[in-house]
C-alpha cells in the first residue's frame, strides 16, 4: 500500500448565480434537495441545481446509480475514473473531491500524488495505468478509445460490466465538470 502522506486540500465552490434559499424554496425544490426541517444545511451547488428541480432529481438518481451501485466495478476505481475525467476537464473542485474519496477507499495516496505532481502521463503500475489511459482518452476524445485500451482493462481483470461502470463514472464527470465550470468557480476553503 501507499507510504505517501500526500494530502489533497478541500476546496469550496461558489456559484455565479444566487442559489435557492432553503427558507423560501418551493415544495418541489425542497423535495429535490431532500431538505427536512432538521436538515437545512445544503451545499451551494445543490441549491444552485435546485433552480430546476426536475433536472436535479434526474441527475441525482443517475449519479447515485453510477457511483454508488452495489456490485460491479470497485468504488475506488469508480472514483479514480471520476478523478481522471475531472483532471482532463480541469475541474479542480471535482478532482479534489474524487482524489480524497479515492485515497479514502483505496489507501493509495501515491496514485493521487503522481497525478497531482506529474499529471496523467505517468508512471503508474499497469492496472492503474490502464484505467488512467482509458478514462483520459474517453474524456478527451471518446471516439479515440481503442480496442487495445479495452483489452488492457480486460487483461487486468475488469469484466465487460466493470468496464461499462468505468465508462459511466468518467462520462458523468464529463457532464458534472461542465456544470461546475459554467455555474460557478472553485476557491480554497479558507477563501485565499
Amino acid at each position: 500500500m501507499s507510504a505517501s502522506r500526500f494530502k489533497v486540500k478541500a476546496l469550496a465552490w461558489a456559484p455565479y448565480i444566487e442559489p435557492v434559499d432553503v427558507a423560501t424554496a418551493t415544495q418541489e425544490q425542497l423535495a429535490a434537495m431532500q431538505v427536512t426541517p432538521s436538515n437545512t444545511k445544503v451545499s451551494p451547488y445543490v441549491r444552485t441545481l435546485a433552480h430546476d428541480p426536475e433536472s436535479y432529481v434526474a441527475r441525482t438518481k443517475l449519479f447515485n446509480a453510477i457511483m454508488y451501485a452495489k456490485g460491479g466495478l470497485d468504488r475506488a476505481e469508480r472514483e479514480l475514473g471520476a478523478l481522471v475525467a475531472s483532471a482532463v476537464n480541469r475541474c479542480v473542485y471535482c478532482a479534489s473531491v474524487h482524489a480524497r474519496r479515492y485515497v479514502e477507499l483505496s489507501d493509495r495516496s501515491d496514485v493521487v500524488e503522481e497525478i497531482y505532481m506529474r499529471g496523467l502521463d505517468g508512471p503508474f503500475e499497469p492496472k492503474i495505468q490502464a484505467i488512467v489511459d482509458f478514462c483520459r482518452t474517453l474524456s478527451e476524445t471518446p471516439s479515440h478509445v481503442g480496442q487495445d485500451q479495452v483489452q488492457a482493462l480486460r487483461d487486468h481483470g475488469l469484466s465487460k460490466a466493470e468496464i461499462v461502470d468505468l465508462i459511466h463514472s468518467a462520462a458523468i464527470f464529463g457532464w458534472a465538470n461542465r456544470l461546475m465550470h459554467t455555474l460557478g468557480h472553485s476557491t480554497p476553503v479558507d477563501g485565499r
